[in-house]
């Protein structure tokens, strides 16, 4: 064989083997654009099955159909309204955690009036307390039936006659605002959303023992699980002078707690986590038709994710004993009108109802009477407001 014949020979020899070479990259690339493709397909079905599965645990309420027009007009300036309830029914696992008896109705236990500011950088929460006096509108009950308005009810009353469309309508009427969303919870849920959270830390400088909720926590910081937080915020007798004002500044310390552990939880970057919240708080919640979706809640949740314990500011709605009726209460003038005509205008709660809200009686000097009054913004005692039946 010739010089030249090694040569070709040679040549040959080399193109093969890079036929070889490039078939097999080909084939390698093949499987691997395969694979990408499989992971592809099987991650859209996951989260297509996510999407779904969340969409279908959110349980809604039609507002707007309901109310039809003669409501408070929207805000205009990027402001706008949530009216968050807490429902104190006993069906279903609600009754195990609970306990006490209110047939087959449901009352607000809880209600916020959350304001989120025009550039959504700030929020202002007002509490109504349950035992406010209130008139009542017309409403259609739970049988579609005609419920002529009152003109003095409790204002937990709306929701136990005509549920969610008529809590709003009596809020409406009640602040002149208008209440642009709609979030519901019960026992359970609150319960669920908590453990699904990781807890929820609190600190009390008393001890609380209250036999109606369950609770019994001894003075200093508790991280507290689901069962443990509903108590929390659910507890009236056992702490300060036994009021619902007093609770309510309970839940108010219980939602300054749980946006402090949202805030470090890291959601975005722990899929399981978000998935198990997610899930959880889908189906926990009832909301206006508007917020009904992923997308909406996902949407909020945007819009609110730069507020923190830091840019909430939350009062109780000023109140005075009712007149006849101790353990009823009534609000107070002018300042009841001067809270709500600075949420209107997207301003800064008034100064003169900051400084005259109740102390947290989990927060009270250790030294202090138990019972000590809470005195109103004319220097007044506040009512008690204690319900007649226990809760």
């Amino acid at each position: 064989m010739t010089p030249l014949d090694h040569v070709v020979r040679f040549t040959l020899d080399r193109m093969a083997e890079h036929k070889r070479v490039l078939s097999r990259r080909r084939k390698v690339l093949r499987v691997a654009a395969c694979a990408f493709a499989a992971l592809v397909v099987l991650g859209a079905g996951a989260a297509g099955y996510a999407y779904f599965k969340l969409n279908g645990n959110i349980k809604s309420v039609d507002i707007d159909a309901r109310l039809g027009t003669a409501r408070p007009p929207s805000a205009t300036d990027g402001s706008f309204n949530v009216l968050v309830l807490g429902s104190d029914s006993r069906a279903g696992g609600n009754g195990d955690l609970a306990g006490g008896d209110t047939g087959d109705t449901a009352r607000s236990d809880t209600a916020m009036v959350v304001h989120v500011s025009q550039d959504h950088s700030r929020a202002e929460v007002v509490s109504i307390p349950r035992d406010t006096l209130v008139a009542r509108p017309d409403c259609t009950d739970r049988n579609g039936k005609a419920a002529p308005g009152v003109r003095r009810a409790m204002y937990n009353s709306a929701y136990e006659t005509g549920g969610a469309a008529c809590a709003v309508k009596t809020t409406e009427q009640l602040t002149g605002l208008r209440m642009d969303h709609y979030v519901e919870i019960d026992f359970a849920g609150f319960a669920r959303v908590v453990d699904a959270m990781g807890g929820a830390t609190v600190t009390t400088t008393v001890p609380i023992h209250d036999q109606d909720s369950g609770l019994d926590l001894a003075a200093g910081e508790h991280h507290l699980d689901g069962r443990q937080a509903l108590a929390f915020v659910r507890t009236r007798h056992g702490v300060g002078d036994g009021s619902d004002l007093g609770r309510i500044e309970l839940q108010k310390q219980m939602v300054r707690s749980l946006l402090q552990q949202a805030g470090g939880l890291g959601l975005f970057s722990n899929p399981v986590k978000l998935w198990s919240i997610g899930d959880t708080l889908t189906r926990s919640i009832t909301t206006d038709s508007a917020l009904a979706s992923v997308n909406s809640l996902v949407g909020l949740a945007q819009e609110l994710k730069g507020i923190g314990p830091d840019q909430l500011s939350m009062v109780t709605l000023p109140v005075a004993a009712a007149p006849g009726d101790p353990n009823r209460v009534v609000a107070q003038q002018p300042q009841a009108d001067q809270l709500w005509a600075a949420l209107k205008a997207d301003q800064a709660l008034p100064q003169a109802v900051v400084a005259a809200q109740p102390g947290n009686p989990a927060q009270a000097t250790p030294t202090a009477p138990a019972k000590a009054p809470v005195t109103g913004p004319a220097g007044t005692a506040k009512p008690s407001a204690r319900a007649t039946a226990p809760r």
